[in-house]
């Protein structure tokens, strides 16, 4: 089946308000069997917002309406939608009763307009607002399937998930097979790389499907296919994912969708191993990353943000020869990263040490261009390794594509030494 979004607010067109509600649904449609062919936004106007819904009717079965049905005037969607359709408005009373103990159970008195609130389309199935007032609706009308959301992502989403998702389950997908799908997650590697090397897979795809999603420093590919059951789906999914994972054996790390540092901290804490590091020119996000995952208390030890030359000197003993004079080779070197992972490596006395400097931007440094970055990987009983990266993009880009690239490069070397993974559904089984 095909559908339509439409999402109703002159902000989004004005770019006051990102359109995320759109990419929620794409997402969440797609994984239902359900391609959108087109999203429209359209402003406060009803007779715009009945220009767009009567274009939306000749080109998709399902119709989906996001924003426009909150208390003020220039809420106007189930107005619009009504009015298209040929139907009357009513006060739905469970609705009214919601509206009303909002207002009452907070000792406010509530405006007449908040009533609006309240307001259902003839002949739909209202879809109770658990987070907020406003309620959505559910109705099929002369062979098209009509779904009217909430604008705020945090009413929006929820709604969806728990009301519509069963709704068009139960009324417009009951010829639909199901479609399963799993999330193969590569590190190291950049989307059109990716897109390259399975190139060849993607071009004579049919069923399954290969769809590529990049994120800073990652990519995922989700695998899909309808099927009658789980488990026919499952036999079709995994012999794609083997052909893809022996095309890519050195990127793909997982085919569950978890980033590549929870990934890390949960084999490096069931194997019993542990990591500091030393961190100048991304001061500290690596850490972040890291202690962000719940469980790397029993992995990760800690680390110092090496922003200046005098802490590289006094806590991680990186030669003044190395820093100063017209000699020096810089901070921002391979022989400077290659101490700092080591040294930060016997100050913590982990199995693992890791370093990163380099030249974020704005400017150069040490009259070496922005993006140049060293990475450096220490373990206990081998010979330290060093990375050059030359990354582009913006500071923040910069930074955590180094942060990626550093982890991507444990996760090599733990790969590399066969060190079992805990985590079921890893790549690395």
């Amino acid at each position: 089946m095909k559908a339509e979004i439409i999402a109703v607010g002159t902000e989004l067109l004005l770019g006051q308000i990102v359109n995320s509600n759109g990419q929620f649904l794409s997402v969440e449609l797609a994984a239902m069997g359900i391609d959108v062919y087109f999203q429209t936004v359209v402003g406060d106007n009803k007779s715009r917002i009945q220009e767009a819904i009567e274009i939306a009717r000749s080109r998709a079965d399902i119709i989906l309406f996001t924003g426009g049905i909150g208390p003020t005037e220039d809420d106007l969607t189930k107005d619009a939608l009504a009015a298209a359709l040929g139907r009357s408005l009513h006060i739905d009373q469970l609705a009214m009763d919601h509206v009303q103990r909002f207002f009452d159970d907070r000792k406010i008195v509530m405006t007449e307009n908040n009533r609006k609130q309240a307001v259902i389309i003839d002949g739909t199935t209202p879809l109770p607002n658990e987070i907020g007032l406003a309620v959505g609706l559910a109705f099929a009308h002369e062979s098209k399937y009509y779904i009217v959301l909430p604008g705020p992502p945090r009413e929006m989403k929820p709604m969806f998930t728990d009301k519509v998702k069963p709704w068009l389950l139960q009324h417009a997908l009951t010829t639909e097979m199901p479609i399963y799908s799993k999330m193969l997650k590569f590190a190291g590697i950049g989307e059109s790389l990716l897109e390259d090397k399975l190139i060849d897979l993607i071009r004579n795809q049919s069923d399954p499907t290969i769809a590529p999603y990049a994120k800073e420093g990652e990519v995922t590919v989700r695998i899909s296919t309808k099927a009658p059951s789980e488990r026919e789906a499952m036999l079709k999914l995994d012999v794609l994912e083997e052909q893809i994972k022996a095309i890519l054996p050195e990127n793909m790390y997982a085919n569950i969708d978890v980033p590549l540092e929870q990934l890390l901290v949960d084999w490096m804490a069931d194997a019993g191993l542990t990591l500091s590091a030393a961190e100048s020119c991304t001061g500290g996000l690596l850490m972040e990353s890291i202690t962000n995952i719940p469980g790397s208390a029993s992995m990760f030890k800690g680390g110092i943000v090496c922003y200046s030359n005098e802490i590289k000197k006094k806590l991680l003993n990186v030669p003044a020869s190395y820093l100063e004079g017209p000699d020096a080779v810089g901070a921002v070197s391979p022989e400077v990263a290659e101490v700092l992972a080591e040294q930060v490596r016997m100050l913590g006395d982990t199995d693992f040490g890791l370093s990163v400097t380099g030249v974020a931007g704005p400017g150069y440094s040490e009259r070496k261009p922005v993006g140049l970055v060293y990475v450096g990987l220490a373990e206990r009983g081998h010979k330290t390794e060093v990375f050059e990266l030359n990354l582009k993009g913006t500071r923040e880009n910069i930074r955590l594509r180094s942060v990626k690239a550093l982890l991507y490069r444990l996760w090599r070397r733990l790969e590399e030494r066969k060190v079992e993974t805990p985590l079921e559904g890893s790549a690395l089984q």
